[in-house]
């Protein structure tokens, strides 16, 4: 799959150090699989949800929230926000879809 854009991955570890081992480990595993489905996504990401047409990991043990659009058929993973528990928890980034 090609991520877009890991920008953003580095601008949020750069705010919250503890994430970067998490988020580059989500970042090569995503980058090195294909992904046909959901379904198929599941069986290496088996906390992953789909929300509103969006796909949320848990990163980091929880403590951190990805959330993507990804188009399986294109193979493209785009990151829509990367945030703590407490900002996912909020809720505002179901109104910036």
């Amino acid at each position: 799959m090609h991520v877009i854009a890991k920008p953003a991955l580095i601008a949020f570890w750069t705010r919250h150090p503890e994430a970067a081992a998490p988020l580059q480990a989500w970042y090569r595993t995503m980058e090195s699989e294909v992904f046909t489905d959901f379904n198929d996504l599941r069986a290496t990401f088996a906390s992953a949800d789909y929300v509103q047409g969006l796909t949320v990991f848990n990163i980091g043990g929880n403590k951190y929230r990805l959330i993507a659009a990804i188009h399986y058929n294109r193979r493209k993973v785009y990151i829509r926000a990367v945030l703590t528990h407490a900002e996912y928890d909020r809720g505002d980034w179901k109104r910036d879809k």
